[in-house]
């Protein structure tokens, strides 16, 4: 891919949530992309064997660090980590992410606060560690993966899209933030892809009533998001920032 505008030889990507699904999946299209990754999640196996499989082929360095999202501590030492192991971090995946569905009447407080602490408070702090040495640069992405659901909603997931919806605004505040410094800050809202989240909070008809609610029918492969990933990491998107690319079947379109 050398001289082309998605060319990411001489980065280096950071993805959390890395080990599987979409994270492994946009890891995977950086490394074929020339860039070298970091992965990260809270299982060191599942990570061993994420780091072969983004590596295989590509020729190109991908480390792993283990990290607990929702352990403020934890997401300090991912950031220090992953500069001491790379030198610099170019490309910032805030994937890491999870739901726990309850109605308005049943949320419980723990469940709460750990929710909001991983799906929102961990990017905001990710990102706040990661930038000083991207403004140093004057050369950065930082690209935020939220939801449809931060944009519309369903019945028991009022905590999954409020933390969905506040990435929307932590995204284009920062962008305000560090466009000056060449660097660009955007959102990804994907729709229905059947990984291991929804597939363990979804029953069989429901799975199916989700790819009925798309334009395509189906439900959306991690490889399907690959491609917009890296159009945002690369010099392809230069001059997209404060945007939310919803990647989704072509869901939100549909009305009855």
């Amino acid at each position: 891919m050398n001289g082309t505008l998605f060319d990411l030889s001489g980065r280096v990507a950071l993805v959390t949530g890395g080990s599987k699904g979409l994270g492994l999946a946009m890891a995977r299209i950086f490394a074929e992309a020339g860039a070298d990754v970091v992965i990260s999640s809270r299982h060191e196996n599942e990570l061993k064997v994420a780091v072969a499989e983004v590596a295989k082929g590509t020729g190109k360095r991908v480390e792993f660090v283990v990290a607990d999202m929702t352990d403020r501590k934890d997401v300090a030492r991912l950031a220090e980590t992953a500069l001491a192991k790379m030198g610099h971090i170019d490309i910032l995946v805030n994937n890491a992410g999870s739901n726990v569905p309850q109605s308005i009447g049943d949320i419980r407080d723990d469940d709460w606060d750990r929710i909001v602490e991983l799906n929102l408070t961990s990017c905001m702090a990710l990102t706040r560690a990661l930038v000083p040495q991207m403004r140093e640069r004057r050369w950065g992405r930082v690209i935020f993966i939220s939801s449809v659901m931060g944009i519309v909603s369903k019945d028991g997931r009022g905590c999954y899209s409020a933390t969905k919806s506040a990435v929307l605004g932590l995204s284009r505040g920062v962008a305000l933030d560090l466009g000056a410094y060449n660097i660009t800050v955007n959102c990804i809202a994907p729709g229905p892809f059947l990984t291991d989240l929804p597939a363990s909070v979804l029953s069989a008809e429901q799975i199916k009533v989700f790819a009925d609610r798309t334009a395509l029918g189906r439900w959306g492969q991690p490889r399907e998001l690959a491609g917009p990933a890296l159009l945002l990491a690369s010099e392809a998107g230069s001059y997209i920032t404060g945007a939310v690319l919803v990647v989704d079947g072509g869901m939100l379109v549909k009305t009855f």
